[in-house]
């Protein structure tokens, strides 16, 4: 049980450094996607003004959402194996 505790921590870690680069990245691809939009359309307001109300869209969509399955889906595996593993 220890080992396994040891386990979920350890890839607990792994898994929030690997959250948080996908976060950044994905976030850093909207930015770009909506300066790029932006550059081509010539919105009616400034840049940043319009990058902004795009990133703060972007933080209520689903796809940032399901950037937490990094989480779920990882844990609930180790959780199937052990399971069967150990009890069927």
């Amino acid at each position: 049980m220890l080992a396994l505790l040891r386990l979920l921590l350890i890839g607990f870690a792994v898994l929030t450094v690997i959250y948080a680069a996908i976060s950044l990245w994905s976030r850093r691809v909207r930015r770009q996607r909506l300066e790029r939009e932006w550059d081509e359309a010539q919105g009616p307001s400034n840049r940043e003004r319009f990058v902004a109300d795009g990133l703060r869209h972007y933080d209520r969509s689903l796809r940032r959402k399901l950037i937490l399955g990094v989480y779920i889906l990882p844990l609930c595996l180790i959780a199937l194996i052990t399971y069967l593993t150990n009890f069927h």
